[in-house]
């Protein structure tokens, strides 16, 4: 039998819940006389449009990190919050708008590979893409591993050896390399040509890719200690000099890696070899563009709502205007900004204070938002929430003729509080379907780690991130304007103001039950 004590205490349990969501439906009423629907439906379409139409202009090149065109960008959003009366919060660098963003640029500088008596020079037999970097020349083994896939390492040790792979398909390399260094491997070389008039033009556009999208990087390199930094790229080689090092026919080795049960392969002799890699650093100045609105009563509190304005840039004459990417969610926080602003100034401001900031770097390795994480101009414990916007303007395959969702990644991850307020949220206002597919802590592409919430989220503030998902326009020069869903920018930037209302006004921070991860598993 139940005691009649267990039965008082599942009572109480059950009235302490009823309560929560008694007082949770209260606070969502109180906003909600405070005036979030007239303010949300001053996000339009048209504004929308007219935002967009100059971030993904031909005019701005792109939006390459560092480059005029990303500036012109910066200067764009720095006019809308001057227009819109926002306090530009950033002091002692002579523009309050801009944080400015030192990054360092790396390009090739004495880079080469010695075997059997030979020298293979770079953009020759050989193209290296990375930025990384060795004190002296190094000698290594260097161990065939057929097409680089997990049964190719079962009779093979490849553990502070080089690798060599042969691939059809060079865009692969970043996974075939983690695979590789996962096993051990110092150093990996591919082979994703089959004929030496393949492997030039593959060196061509390899080389074209690197000298238009240069890697950047926050911290000046200390090349002293940087000997091990060639774990940040790979070699590829061409079909003759993989065979002339590894002693036997290029035949021999697809032969090799074709063969089930890996015999060849197991069979296929290490061969020796050198490399050096040197690079020379330029210094790449960029900025994030801040607009600041004081708070109320919970002003020193601080809600911070991002999103990226750079792009990749050019590729050769045809430009990626980025319009999705993310100048959808750029257009977005800029619209938020204006509806938040008309608030404060009809009597309707927010309790908490709110940055809205523009990120540069982003498709550079998420450098903006990390800069902004170490050099924080509001402390980061004050920092209650981020809400992070990259590529809300499209429909993906997935929700074809289904356009009323949203991908949403992080809000439980820190705080199930925030993931409970933003569910309700979207059922009191906008009621659109939260697909949490990318959320899932399993998802091969890793979202949570791959936009700016990552560098709030390792620091412990909870964060929810808004993402369309990925199309075929997806960093080509065909993700442009005219392809943007309208309505569902619209939509899905409401969601994120009236989410943002709820967390600027509510008389608690979200609670944090939750250990952030440290790093990228």
């Amino acid at each position: 039998m139940i005691k009649i004590k267990d039965m008082m205490k599942r009572t109480l349990a059950g009235l302490m819940l009823a309560l929560f969501v008694m007082q949770a439906q209260a606070q969502t009423a109180v906003n909600a006389e405070k005036g979030a629907e007239k303010y949300a439906a001053t996000i339009t379409k048209e504004d929308l449009h007219d935002y967009l139409s100059v971030l993904a202009s031909d005019a701005l090149e792109g939006r390459e990190t560092g480059e005029r065109g990303q500036k012109m960008a910066a200067a764009f959003i720095q006019h809308h919050f001057e227009e819109l009366g926002l306090q530009g919060p950033v002091k002692d660098q002579g523009n309050g708008y801009l944080q400015k963003v030192v990054l360092f640029s790396g390009k090739p500088g004495n880079i080469y590979v010695k075997a059997r008596g030979q020298t293979y020079k770079n953009y020759e037999d050989i193209v290296y893409m990375g930025s990384g970097h060795t004190n002296a020349e190094k000698t290594v083994s260097l161990v065939f591993a057929g097409k680089g896939e997990e049964q190719d390492y079962e009779k093979i040790n490849v553990k502070d050896k080089a690798v060599l792979i042969l691939t059809d398909d060079w865009t692969k390399y970043r996974g075939l390399s983690a695979r590789a260094r996962k096993k051990g491997a110092h150093a990996v070389f591919f082979v994703a040509a089959a004929t030496q008039a393949a492997h030039q033009a593959l060196v061509q556009n390899l080389r074209e890719r690197m000298e238009s999208h240069p890697t950047l990087r926050l911290q000046r390199p200390d090349m002293a200690v940087a000997q091990e930094n060639i774990a940040t790229g790979a070699f590829f080689i061409s079909p003759e000099a993989a065979a002339n090092i590894m002693g036997t026919s290029f035949q021999k080795l697809q032969e090799a890696a074709q063969e089930a049960g890996n015999k060849k392969l197991a069979k296929q002799k290490p061969a020796a070899l050198s490399f050096q890699l040197t690079h020379e650093l330029d210094t790449v100045m960029s900025e994030n563009v801040l607009g600041y609105l004081e708070g109320g009563d919970k002003k020193d509190e601080l809600l911070v709502i991002t999103a990226h304005y750079d792009h990749i840039g050019r590729d050769g004459e045809h430009i990626n205007n980025g319009a999705d990417d993310d100048g959808s969610g750029t257009s977005a926080v800029m619209e938020l900004a204006e509806a938040f602003v008309q608030a404060k100034k009809e009597g309707k401001g927010p309790r908490r204070s709110i940055l809205f900031m523009l990120v540069t770097g982003e498709e550079k390795g998420l450098l903006g938002s990390e800069y902004y994480a170490a050099n924080p101009i509001f402390p980061l414990k004050n920092t209650v929430v981020n809400l992070n916007i990259d590529m809300i303007g499209r429909i993906d395959p997935q929700h074809e003729g289904n356009p009323d969702y949203v991908y949403l990644v992080g809000s439980n991850r820190l705080s199930t509080e925030l993931h409970d307020i933003s569910e309700r949220t979207n059922t009191t206002y906008t009621n659109l379907k939260l697909d949490y597919t990318y959320n899932d802590e399993n998802h091969p592409d890793r979202i949570y780690y791959r936009s700016d919430h990552w560098n709030f989220a390792k620091n412990g503030i909870p964060v929810i991130f808004y993402f369309n998902g990925v199309h075929a326009d997806y960093h080509k020069p065909s993700d442009t304007i005219d392809k943007i869903e309208f309505d569902a920018l619209q939509k899905r930037a409401q969601l994120v103001f009236y989410t943002a209302w709820e967390l600027a006004n509510r008389d608690g921070r979200p609670v944090v039950d939750k250990a952030p991860a440290q790093s990228n598993p």
